[in-house]
């Protein structure tokens, strides 16, 4: 039996009505868990940084894994309305970055996220009832 995907349909009936930064997380969100990310963290740095409301960080399985879970992402967030979309690293596949605006995906494989410990270099401090880790004040 085929599994069909739901995606959030972002509420941007205009151009000059940008997603909210929390409609695209949840869009995110689902993206990954549909795809089978693997620990999905999620950074609120809002008064933290200007580059984005949200970290999101997850990893996948191998590689290949990690390219599929970036390049669905794209897909699905320009399917949900979502116009303006980077992606970076999907031919290395050892680390790609998903940029939405107010969202910023991290997609990396095991060894290279515990190299790098992002949640650790934002000084997260624990998770909120919604899987959302806030910083440190």
């Amino acid at each position: 039996m085929k599994r069909i995907k739901v995606i959030p349909q972002l509420n941007n009936t205009s151009s000059a009505s940008p997603p909210t930064a929390k409609e695209l997380l949840k869009l995110v969100k689902t993206s990954l868990e549909d795809d089978k990310a693997k620990d999905i963290v999620v950074i609120d740095i809002i008064g933290k940084s200007d580059i984005a409301d949200y970290l999101v960080i997850a990893s996948g399985n191998s590689g290949r894994h990690v390219a599929a879970i970036a390049g669905s992402l794209r897909d699905n967030l320009k399917k949900g309305g979502q116009d303006k979309v980077a992606v970076e690293g999907i031919n290395q596949a050892n680390w790609a970055l998903v940029d939405c605006g107010d969202v910023v995906v991290h997609i990396f494989h095991p060894e290279v996220r515990e190299f790098y410990n992002l949640e650790k270099m934002w000084g997260s401090n624990g998770k909120g009832e919604d899987g959302t880790i806030s910083n440190n004040a």
